[in-house]
């Protein structure tokens, strides 16, 4: 989006690809993942983040606009990517009979019958798959869109906000991080139950 609307920082530094080598961030994408993974009490819980993709807002012509226009690109295709993995539910429960049962199984109670998997070594991976695409993006939409430095919903807000307000928010910092850690579950689970809902509504009744 930041490259159509005239910023081609991103382009020239090697980013605008599917190279997941070109994304991965020292810290946040290997040390913290491996600490928590180690980490007496974790129980399994990861957190982690890629190399943020850099953009340069003084090269749009409209920056308002067009800074608007790239934070929610990120969030949409989210949205389009969990539409595509229902899509690709539907076609599977439509194809196999044992993937609608599979689905509507998963959907209801959060798993599927061991015995289901065995008779369907394929189709059951394909599933949970799709069904955890639905639900991680859905996540990732959200929390992307949460209005606080240095998440994405900043930039949207940012624009609305009078200069001297404008200074205070973007110096919140470590207050920015505590209320995402102390807030943020509630805050995306608030924003994604509904979305959430739709799409098993739709899976029930395939």
């Amino acid at each position: 989006m930041a490259s159509r609307l005239g910023d081609q920082t991103a382009r020239m530094l090697g980013r605008v690809t599917l190279n997941p080598t070109k994304h991965i961030d020292p810290v946040g994408t290997i040390l913290i993942p491996l600490a928590m993974l180690f980490l007496p009490g974790s129980r399994g819980f990861l957190i982690g983040w890629a190399r943020p993709t850099p953009v340069n807002t003084r090269n749009f012509k409209r920056i308002v606009r067009d800074d608007i226009l790239t934070t929610l690109a990120g969030p949409a295709s989210n949205l389009v990517a969990a539409v595509a993995s229902l899509l690709a539910l539907v076609i599977v429960a439509k194809v196999t009979p044992v993937g609608a049962v599979a689905i509507k199984e998963l959907a209801v109670m959060g798993g599927i019958d061991p015995q289901l998997m065995a008779a369907s070594p394929i189709v059951s991976p394909m599933i949970i798959l799709f069904y955890m695409g639905i639900w991680l993006n859905l996540l990732l939409a959200a929390f992307n869109l949460i209005p606080l430095p240095p998440l994405d919903g900043s930039h949207i807000i940012r624009h609305m906000l009078p200069y001297k307000a404008l200074r205070v928010y973007d110096s919140l910092g470590m207050i920015s991080l505590i209320l995402i850690l102390f807030f943020g579950g509630p805050v995306i689970s608030l924003m994604v139950s509904p979305a959430w809902a739709v799409f098993n509504h739709v899976l029930l009744a395939l």
